[in-house]
Formats: C-alpha cells, sequence, structure tokens
C-alpha cells in the first residue's frame, strides 16, 4: 500500500482549488477521480473530473462491491471511491489525492489508516462560505440552501481528520497544505 492525501470540506471551501495549486507542485501526486450519479457541470469531463454513472449503473457497481467507499449525498445523487482508482494510481508508484466529501475523507481514512493524510479546509466563516457558492454560479438557489445546511453538519467533523487549514487566504492555505503534505510523504523538491 502506498501513501494518500484526503482532502475534505464542505462544498465551496476551495478544496478543490487548493488541490490544483498542489498537483503542479508535487510531481508524485496523482489524483483519483471519484464517481458520481450527478450530471457534469459545466466544463467537467468524464474520466477528467469525475467518472459520471447513471444512478442505476452507480448501485450496481455498489452491489458488485466497486467502491472503497460512496455515499448518497443528496437524493439521488451518489459520490464514491472506485477500488480501481488506487490501484491504478500505486501500480505508478504515485501518491493519490482524493478530493472528497467529508464523510468520504472519514471513511477512507479510516480504511487507510496511517498510510493516509486527512486534511480538513475550513472556510474563514459560514457567511464567506454562503458568499462562495453564489458567486461560483453553478447552482440553483435551492442546491445553495442544501448545501449551506449540510455544511453546518460537516463543518463539526473537521476536529477528526489529521489536520485543519482554514482557507481565508489562497496562498497561505496551499503553502500550509505544502509544509504538511511534504513532511508527511518525506518529499524534498
Amino acid at each position: 500500500m502506498g501513501k494518500a492525501i484526503l482532502f475534505s470540506a464542505p462544498s465551496g471551501c476551495g478544496k478543490t482549488t487548493i488541490i490544483k495549486e498542489l498537483m503542479h507542485y508535487f510531481d508524485c501526486f496523482d489524483f483519483s477521480i471519484s464517481a458520481t450519479s450527478r450530471l457534469p457541470r459545466g466544463d467537467e469531463r468524464d474520466g477528467v473530473d469525475y467518472y459520471f454513472l447513471t444512478h442505476d449503473e452507480f448501485k450496481r457497481r455498489v452491489a458488485a462491491g466497486d467502491f472503497l467507499e460512496w455515499e448518497e449525498v443528496y437524493s439521488g445523487t451518489c459520490y464514491g471511491t472506485l477500488k480501481s482508482e488506487l490501484d491504478r494510481i500505486w501500480e505508478e508508484g504515485k501518491v493519490i489525492v482524493f478530493d472528497v466529501d467529508v464523510n468520504g475523507g472519514r471513511n477512507i481514512k479510516r480504511y487507510l489508516g496511517d498510510d493516509a493524510l486527512s486534511i480538513f479546509v475550513m472556510p474563514p466563516s459560514v457567511e464567506v462560505l454562503e458568499q462562495r457558492l453564489r458567486n461560483r454560479g453553478t447552482d440553483s438557489e435551492e442546491a445553495i440552501v442544501k448545501r449551506l445546511a449540510r455544511s453546518a453538519e460537516e463543518l463539526k467533523q473537521a476536529p477528526q481528520f489529521d489536520v485543519t487549514i482554514v482557507n481565508d487566504d489562497l496562498q497561505r492555505a496551499v503553502q500550509e497544505a505544502k509544509t504538511t503534505i511534504a513532511k508527511f510523504i518525506g518529499w524534498e523538491s
């Protein structure tokens, strides 16, 4: 088993943006592509941003034991981590980077134990989080309200992660993540 870095946060906290910055810095990283039963947003592509599955196909793969973890995050919308992603990345000798919801992060950490570093990305405030969700312009008002309600519960889970990084300044958050991760994986630039 190799090493893994788990990033979790409520939607809109900036975990994906931080990960994109780190992917340019750590050449030993490879991104674990999650599967979802939701439709693509904007310019998202199958096999790059997510593996987009129909709800029925997702459930069939769950029943077949293809997932390390999965969850129906919102009614009818499932997300999960395919076991084949771990095999693919570790066979290449890379460190897996996960961008997963809070429950997914806790479940993967439980499975991988000390081989995984779990990082919780925290917004500076709930008000800033709401503004970020509105500014990205990808969700309906109903979806934003659902995300904010879910976020309140997810923020309470931060102490269950190895590290919490407050994303009040992107460059500072990226630097904090770089330092923490480099120590964990024994990486030198």
